[in-house]
C-alpha cells in the first residue's frame, strides 16, 4: 500500500503547529528587497516584513521557489517510504510555483506527485492543505484526495479590500486601467479570485461599505447552513481584523471564527491594511 505526503507552500500561511500536528511539508516563496531575497517566514517574519514595506523606498517583487528546493524534498521523502505528494499551491495564474513542482516530480524517480491549483491563496489554500492532510492520515488513495479538493474548491469563498491598489497594478496582478480608475474615483473595489485571477468583484465608494457587503454575502450563506469554517485574514491590520471577528460573533454567536493573515509574499501585492474574509 501507497504512503502519501501532502505538500503545499508558504503562501498557505499555515501556522508551525498545524504543519507539525498533521505532517504537512512546506517549500518557501521569497520576497526580494534591493536585491536582497528573504524566504518568507524563515529569513524574514510577517511583522517584520511590513515594517520593512513601510520603511524601503524600493518595493519588493516576488520569488517562486527553486526547482531544487522540490527535488531535494521529494527525494527525501521517497527515502522516507512515501510512494506519492499531494502537493498543494497558490493560484498557477499568479506564480509558477505549481507548475515548478510538477516539473520536479517528473526528474525523480520513484514517487509520484499529484499538482493541485488552489486557484487562490492564504487562508483557504490553508484549509485545502488541512484537509488534503487529514484524508491522507486515514488513508485515503492520493487519486480521491484531489477528487475531495476539486470538489471543496468549488465551494470555497474569498473576498478582500485593499487599501491602495498601486501594489497589485504595479505587480500585474490588477489590471492597470481598473486601479488608475479606482485611484481617482476614490472607490474600494471588492477583490475575489475568478478562475485563478484577482479581479474586481464589485465597486464600492468606501471600505466600510465594502467590507459591509462582504459581510452581508457572508451572513446570508452562514443563514443558509452553508459554511463550515470562517477566516479573517489582514495584511498588518489585526485590529481591523478584530473588529470583523466581533461583528460576525454578534450575529452569529456559534460560529468559529479564526484569524489568519497576508504573510509577506502575498502582502507585497496587497500592500498593508488589507483585510479579507473567506469561508468554505
Amino acid at each position: 500500500m501507497g504512503k502519501t505526503a501532502v505538500l503545499t507552500d508558504s503562501t498557505a500561511y499555515l501556522d508551525k503547529q498545524t504543519l507539525e500536528e498533521l505532517g504537512i511539508y512546506t517549500i518557501p516563496l521569497s520576497v526580494i528587497f534591493s536585491g536582497k531575497n528573504y524566504r518568507e517566514e524563515m529569513d524574514l517574519s510577517t511583522d517584520a516584513f511590513y515594517e520593512k514595506l513601510s520603511t524601503e523606498e524600493a518595493l519588493p517583487t516576488t520569488s517562486q521557489p527553486a526547482i531544487g528546493m522540490f527535488t531535494e524534498l521529494l527525494q527525501e521523502l521517497k527515502d522516507e517510504g512515501y510512494t506519492d505528494v499531494v502537493s498543494v499551491h497558490l493560484s498557477a495564474k499568479i506564480s509558477g510555483t505549481l507548475q515548478t513542482a510538477l516539473s520536479a516530480g517528473e526528474m525523480v524517480d520513484g514517487i509520484t506527485l499529484h499538482g493541485v491549483d488552489s486557484e487562490i491563496s492564504c487562508a483557504p489554500q490553508g484549509f485545502l492543505a488541512r484537509t488534503a492532510a487529514k484524508l491522507a492520515l486515514e488513508g485515503t488513495p492520493p487519486e480521491n484526495i484531489v477528487a475531495e479538493l476539486e470538489k471543496i474548491k468549488a465551494q470555497i469563498r474569498a473576498y478582500f479590500v485593499v487599501h491602495d491598489l498601486h501594489h497589485l497594478r504595479r505587480g500585474g496582478r490588477l489590471n492597470g486601467a481598473q486601479a488608475l480608475i479606482g485611484s481617482m474615483l476614490q472607490i474600494k473595489p471588492i477583490l475575489h479570485f475568478e478562475e485563478g485571477l484577482i479581479v474586481p468583484y464589485a465597486k464600492v465608494r468606501t471600505e466600510k461599505k465594502a467590507l459591509n457587503h462582504i459581510l452581508d454575502m457572508l451572513f446570508d450563506d452562514l443563514t443558509a447552513g452553508n459554511v463550515n469554517e470562517v477566516t479573517v485574514i489582514h495584511a498588518n491590520n489585526r485590529a481591523g481584523a478584530m473588529q470583523l471577528k466581533e461583528k460576525i460573533a454578534e450575529q452569529h454567536p456559534t460560529t468559529t471564527i479564526q484569524i489568519s493573515y497576508f504573510g509577506p509574499v502575498i502582502g507585497t501585492h496587497l500592500g498593508s491594511g488589507s483585510l479579507g474574509v473567506s469561508w468554505y
